[in-house]
């Protein structure tokens, strides 16, 4: 095998595309700075029980392992940063009140976690620690929204579930792992023969909640449908009337609700959002409430916020145009020197020709040139 071969689902960014996700990692951290959220920079490896503590316990086969050369501890490369940003949100900044922290960095996957994705994904987020009504999740909303605006994204749905519906339904019913796990299956693949299977011993209720939950999908008329169905159930009509104050707020927005979608049931405790765009194989953006990020860092405090790939949201938009360059002569002189510092000083993007190389092409394309008029150098167009 040849040494430059990279492994599977691994890849090097070539320059436009690198330039388009630096843009874009600024833009994003920018925003989530107008919105009063702190920037934090978790280390890339952590002790493992400190990685895959609680809710981290579903990252375990998507985390590559080693062995710590120092102290002989078992060590992990993160797969996910959110719980990182819950460790340094429950210990070294144990603020009281509303904590508003954002991350960007690189994560590492065992494999890919959809098809054709790359496994160090550049993962964005934003949490929101203090809050636990429904303006924290409407906030966390508001910013994943506003960061596909400033990346471009266009045609996006905003989808909506909410875990507690069928916490609320399995309420009082004895659930083993393993049949959970089957169900929540089954209500993923809206697979009613194998749900009522799993289900036939339920109470009538729970039974009968989870079949309908299978055909709660679509527009906002699921929300009264749902009402209809599930009137009876504890506690259902208020997580409904929370989504629906939800989708009310989202103006201008798509939004679909799936009552049936489960996907990270294991982590999420209340409403959970995923962010769909045309052309995009998979959500863009995931997120939703998860008040007990914390707990296992000996502080279960309300939690809410989302992530994203910037690597995927790049994919599945036009490239961004070059900011216009300016080419200049090598030159040993002061006077051409001080030319090209003013320009650079003021923002402008000067390429310097090296000698010989006067007919070559690179990235930028310039349109312009610094060129010597009456002693003096002027910038003019190519």
């Amino acid at each position: 095998m040849s040494a430059w071969v990279l492994p599977d689902h691994i890849a090097d960014v070539l320059p436009s595309e690198a330039r388009h996700i630096e843009e874009l990692r600024r833009g994003l951290l920018d925003t989530a700075r107008c919105y009063g959220y702190e920037l934090v920079m978790p280390p890339l490896m952590e002790h493992l029980e400190s990685l895959l503590t609680g809710t981290g316990e579903a990252l375990d086969l998507q985390t590559f392992k080693l062995v710590d050369q120092l102290s002989g501890r078992s060590m992990g490369l993160r797969a996910d940063t959110t719980p990182q940003v819950a460790r340094i949100d429950a210990h070294l900044l144990n603020r009281k009140g509303v904590t508003r922290l954002c991350y960007c960095g690189p994560v590492l996957h065992t494999r890919p976690d959809r098809p054709h994705a790359t496994r160090e994904p550049l993962q964005f987020g934003a949490e929101i620690y203090g809050h636990a009504g429904v303006e924290a999740d409407l906030e966390a909303l508001q910013l994943a929204r506003e960061c596909l605006r400033i990346a471009e994204v266009r045609d996006t749905t905003i989808d909506l579930a909410d875990v507690r519906i069928v916490r609320n339904l399995l309420a009082g019913v004895t659930v083993g792992p393993q049949l959970l796990s089957a169900i929540h299956a089954a209500l993923a693949a809206k697979d009613a023969q194998e749900l009522g299977a799993l289900t036939r011993d339920f109470p009538a209720e729970s039974r009968e909640g989870l079949l309908a939950l299978l055909q709660l999908y679509g527009d906002s008329s699921v929300l009264v449908e749902a009402e209809k169905a599930l009137r009876r159930v504890s506690g259902v009509l208020e997580v409904l009337s929370n989504l629906k104050w939800l989708a009310s707020r989202l103006e201008g927005a798509t939004v679909t609700f799936d009552l049936a979608d489960l996907r990270g049931y294991a982590y999420y405790s209340g409403a959970r959002f995923a962010i769909y765009a045309r052309g995009a194989s998979d959500a863009l953006v995931r997120g939703g409430r998860y008040d007990e990020v914390g707990a296992v860092f000996g502080r279960n405090r309300p939690a809410a916020g989302f992530s994203l790939d910037i690597k995927q949201v790049v994919s599945v938009v036009p490239p961004r145009a070059l900011k216009a360059a300016i080419r200049a002569p090598w030159g040993e002189g002061a006077d051409v020197h001080a030319a090209i510092s003013e320009l650079r000083s003021a923002g402008e993007t000067v390429v310097c020709v090296l000698p010989g190389h006067g007919s070559e092409v690179d990235e930028f394309h310039c349109d312009r040139e610094l060129v010597q008029v009456a002693g003096r150098w002027v910038v003019q167009a190519v």
